[in-house]
């Protein structure tokens, strides 16, 4: 079928819906409800499609559009509950269970007749955590089996006005609902509340004197201290103590009007600055005993002849610092007596590359631009160059660009059913680094290669596997997918073709040397990024800016060819 995705932003759940569609023989086009109705009414109008599928919508369709058309809303809730904030609910209500729901529009919003729900369990993880994998399962589920059941024509709709639906109508989750009280309020509440803002909205709060948004939450199981007392930092987040435990805070958004030049996410201690004198930065050991309850973006741990390097950055992104303890970290694991090194394996983001809200917020971007590239590419250099053992990049959440390179650097690539992979720069105006001129072609070949770095589309990880992108879909929930990897790389370790495989790989390595150095790939790779870098119309910089501010930008059509590397921003943006 032609199907037309309406969506507030082409966020990861419309990624996947847009991927898991098209593996099935659809053809799908997607607007962006953000540029306005009339967008939506063109949009429509040039594809004319048999449905209309809305992944994430903030605003209701226009009229005209869903009287003419059957448009499918996806609600993060089960059937019969409304409102604005259904996942918000879940987790500060500390729910089990809960479910996503696929409704045909209507007036009524999320009033409309049910195609189709799929419930999914609750685990005690942040909102966009949950959103990403177990949601997002879900919803792919649940619009997939809408699609069917339209297309087959002889469903009928499930009306909110049948006895069986339980409706719910639930108020939009405002911040006085979020609001911690730090001298009452226990670790749980404490945790519930930051889990069910982490992404968006944050919870609003005063720290050190400045009035922030609170994201993410963690708990801590030693550190102690007068309740909503800064007691220590940690590699660029903050814990505060509770009345009966403590919290770590990865990250904190100044309120717009503050003054703050950058009103966006960032690392707490970027955000708070010299308030923190005196607080002393907790180090942590990479090899964390099991039962420790702490925060710890990069953790080590060894079992048999496998070793796992397990890392998780908020959003993905990874900071010119972030980028250096990683690279320490692998260097710590090839000192270990491992035959199979797994990178990753944890629920959320592998990685999506250079952390654009850092850059944004450098007194000199393209600078703190450069520096991030070089360290990334660091990171993957010494993942290319190790001939000593096997490498797993185990993704259990999406990676993207120079993120999607450092999985590529891998021997292996390992995905959950869930992922979605963007191989591809040219959206954010890049030409790319992290070797991608030589891990790509080697996996897919170079037609391949320029086709998915060209159309800049995402990937499923069905289709990655197939293509030869990735080489195992690993079938898993979120839950299970750390303990399948596992168990997965156990029996790899254990093959007795694994020390052949070694030398083949050493051999290969050996030869790819020869013929073309890592070295020249990395020079002339740098050498491009440096001139859009440094080029102050190059659109890498106001569509960075628009990305990290969230201000809608580019065309409201996101699949159309996006504006080559370098163009100049006056023009990408027509």
């Amino acid at each position: 079928m032609d199907i037309l995705l309406v969506a507030t932003a082409f966020n990861s759940l419309c990624q996947r819906v847009y991927a898991e569609l098209t593996d099935r023989g659809h053809r799908a086009e997607v607007v962006l409800a953000s540029h306005g109705d009339e967008a939506v009414r063109a949009a429509v109008r040039e594809v004319r499609p048999e449905l209309i599928v809305a992944p994430m919508l903030r605003t209701a369709l226009p009229e005209d559009v869903w009287r003419g058309r059957t448009c499918l809303v996806v609600h993060p809730g089960p059937p019969g509950d409304r409102g604005p904030s259904a996942l918000d609910w879940a987790l500060a209500d500390g729910v089990p269970r809960w479910a996503v729901t696929v409704l045909q529009a209507e007036a009524g919003m999320d009033a409309g007749d049910i195609w189709a729900a799929v419930p999914f369990a609750v685990p005690p993880v942040g909102k966009s955590d949950l959103y990403r994998n177990e949601a997002s399962d879900a919803a792919a589920a649940a619009v997939l089996l809408a699609v069917d059941r339209y297309a087959g024509g002889a469903h009928k709709p499930q009306p909110q006005s049948d006895p069986s639906v339980r409706v719910t109508r639930r108020e939009y989750f405002r911040q006085e609902r979020r609001r911690i009280d730090w001298r009452a309020d226990d670790t749980g509440t404490v945790l519930r509340a930051l889990r069910a803002a982490d992404s968006q909205p944050g919870v609003l709060d005063e720290l050190l004197g400045r009035e922030v948004f609170l994201h993410g939450g963690h708990p801590e199981d030693r550190l102690r201290g007068r309740p909503g007392e800064v007691v220590a930092t940690r590699h660029g987040a903050v814990c505060r103590a509770t009345r009966d435990g403590a919290v770590w805070i990865p990250e904190l958004r100044p309120r717009r009007g503050s003054g703050d030049p950058a009103p966006f996410r960032r690392p707490a201690t970027a955000v708070l600055g010299d308030r923190l004198r005196g607080v002393p930065e907790e180090p942590v050991p990479l090899e964390l005993p099991a039962q420790r309850r702490t925060w710890a973006e990069i953790r080590y741990r060894q079992d048999g002849d496998v070793g796992f390097l397990r890392f998780g950055f908020p959003g993905g992104a990874m900071s010119s610092g972030q980028c250096r303890r990683l690279l320490a970290a692998y260097r710590h694991a090839l000192e270990r007596p491992t035959s199979v090194l797994v990178l990753g394996g944890g629920r959320d983001f592998f990685s999506n590359g250079i952390h654009l809200n850092v850059i944004e917020a450098a007194a000199d971007p393209a600078g703190e631009s450069w520096a991030n590239l070089d360290a990334m590419n660091n990171l993957v250099e010494a993942v290319l160059r190790t001939t000593d053992r096997l490498v797993v990049a185990a993704l259990g959440g999406n990676a993207a660009a120079g993120g999607a390179m450092l999985a590529l650097a891998a021997d292996e690539v390992w995905c959950r059913s869930g992922t979605v992979l963007n191989p591809h720069y040219r959206r954010m105006g890049l030409y790319g680094s992290e070797f991608w001129t030589h891990s790509l072609p080697r996996r897919v070949g170079a037609r391949a290669a320029a086709r998915l770095t060209e159309e800049a589309l995402p990937v499923s990880a069905a289709a990655a596997v197939r293509t030869g992108l990735a080489d195992r879909l690993v079938p898993s929930p979120p839950s299970t997918f750390a303990h399948d990897v596992d168990r997965l790389a156990g029996d790899l370790a254990g093959s007795s073709a694994l020390r052949a495989r070694i030398a083949a790989k050493r051999d290969t390595r050996a030869q790819d040397e020869a013929r073309r150095p890592l070295a020249e790939y990395r020079r002339e790779e740098m050498a491009r990024m440096r001139r859009i870098f440094f080029d102050p119309g190059a659109s890498y910089h106001a569509l960075r800016s628009a990305f990290v501010r969230k201000v809608p930008s580019g065309s409201a059509r996101p699949l159309a060819s996006p504006a080559p590397p370098g163009t100049p921003a006056e023009t990408a943006a027509r």
